[in-house]
């Protein structure tokens, strides 16, 4: 993959860049600030760029902002957000276009090589990651008009790994159960959501928004 790195702490966005190209990935371009990953994404259409939140000048949401603007340039440019905190606002910001493509994982998961690489691989390829720390703040934040209250309690478990960006086969290893029931669980999600026969991809972004919406 091709790779363009934005993260303004030099030793952190040195790590990511030696930890891509040893595992055989390009670092097409390896900036500090939110305008230089814009230009980056732009000109370099990288396979999928990895993001900090916080970026000069204020060090507040630039990263994020600037990876908003570039999606709206390059329209669905894989974008995966690393944050050192849990902002459920910034998750949803990211994903409020509906292209999917997103990514939003905690710093520490970089330690975590392989489910990094992984979730990185599923960006890129057009998948929709959450950390699974977003996904338990969402599940505090739900208010009393959930609109997922029709769903059962399994059907809540599929739809929070499909938050994560999981495929079909990685729900059914995850849950122990068979390819099948996960479909079919996934399909009873669409119906209670109220979610029309579409682009299964597109549906599956719309039952991770409606999620985040709850």
């Amino acid at each position: 993959m091709r790779v363009v790195v934005a993260d303004d702490a030099v030793l952190l966005r040195e790590g990511l860049v030696r930890l891509l190209a040893e595992n055989g990935h390009v670092v097409a371009a390896a900036v500090g600030d939110g305008p230089a990953l814009v230009e980056a994404v732009t000109a370099h259409r990288p396979d999928v760029s990895i993001v900090d939140v916080r970026m000069p000048p204020s060090h507040t949401d630039e990263g994020l902002r600037a990876a908003v603007e570039a999606r709206q340039r390059v329209p669905g440019a894989p974008v995966l957000v690393l944050s050192q905190y849990v902002e459920v606002s910034y998750a949803e910001d990211l994903l409020a276009d509906r292209h999917g493509a997103v990514g939003y994982l905690l710093k520490d998961r970089v330690a975590e090589v392989g489910e990094f690489l992984d979730a990185l691989r599923r960006v890129a390829a057009g998948a929709t990651v959450l950390d699974p720390e977003v996904v338990a703040q969402l599940l505090v934040r739900r208010r009393r008009d959930d609109p997922l209250r029709a769903l059962t309690p399994r059907e809540r478990e599929v739809l929070a790994l499909m938050a994560e960006g999981r495929s079909n086969a990685a729900i059914a290893r995850r849950l122990v159960i068979s390819e099948g029931a996960v479909e079919k669980h996934i399909g009873n999600v669409f119906a209670k959501l109220d979610l029309a026969p579409d682009d299964e991809q597109h549906r599956r972004v719309r039952a991770v928004l409606a999620y985040l919406g709850a």
